[in-house]
Formats: C-alpha cells, sequence, structure tokens
C-alpha cells in the first residue's frame, strides 16, 4: 500500500530540512542534535534502500503559494496559504510498505515528527479502490 507522508512545519523555520531551524531542536545539546540528524540520514537511507521510499519534495515558502477558487464560473485567486496556522506543509514523502502501521514508524522517524507533525495518508488506488469503500474520480 502506498502512504503519503505530510510533513508539517512552522514557516518561521522555512529553509529544508525544516526541523534544522526548529527552535526546539536548536535547543538540544549539540550531541543530540548530531544524533537526530544522525538518525534521520539513516532512516532515509533505510527506506530508500529497501525500496519503500517512492518519492518526496521540499515545499517552498507557503508565502509564496496562490490559493485558486472556482466559484459560479468566476476565479478568484488569493496570495498564500489557506490556512491560517501556526503549522503548515512543508513536504512529503511517497512510501510504499506492507501496512499503516510501518508507514507510521517510517513518519516517527522523521525529526519534523518530533517538533511538529507528519501526517500519514493511504492514497487511492488507481482502480478507484483505496481500502475504505471510497471511490476515487
Amino acid at each position: 500500500m502506498k502512504y503519503l507522508l505530510l510533513i508539517y512545519s512552522n514557516p518561521e523555520n522555512w529553509e529544508p530540512p525544516t526541523f534544522l531551524r526548529a527552535p526546539e531542536f536548536l535547543a538540544l545539546p549539540e550531541d543530540e542534535r548530531a544524533e537526530l540528524t544522525r538518525q534521520a540520514e539513516a532512516g532515509h537511507a533505510e527506506i530508500t534502500e529497501s525500496g519503500e521510499l517512492l518519492g518526496g519534495q521540499a515545499l517552498a515558502d507557503p508565502s509564496l503559494s496562490r490559493t485558486v477558487r472556482v466559484r459560479d464560473g468566476t476565479l478568484a485567486a488569493t496570495d498564500g496559504p489557506f490556512i491560517e496556522t501556526k503549522e503548515q506543509l512543508a513536504g512529503y514523502l511517497v512510501v510504499d510498505c506492507d501496512s499503516p502501521e510501518r508507514a507510521a514508524e517510517i513518519a516517527a522517524r522523521i525529526p519534523d515528527a518530533r517538533f511538529a507533525a507528519v501526517e500519514v495518508r493511504p492514497l487511492a488506488e488507481p482502480s478507484g479502490q483505496d481500502g475504505c469503500g471510497a471511490v476515487t474520480a
């Protein structure tokens, strides 16, 4: 099953990898910061070598985004992200693994899970069946 791991972070710390600029990370002793960085690199190497990592990308600063809506045939575009929250989508990984538990295990090893959040979402199958009874368009 394929999963989308959505990495959230505070845009004030924006520059990938975002965890390196999180105040909570910077407050750690230097040896703990080095160990967390080593663990992140090891986790990425593991899922790359196992073939579980299918892809991923960091996103640019949310202030550069636009939100587009069409209502009654009229286009309305606004600068910036739609939601106003402390944490916003910073990037994503797509993984292919055996279970939701394994996807959560991979997500937990992303340092941003410690300082912000990583959401795990199953991807719908191309056939339209996503395992939850939903059908995609």
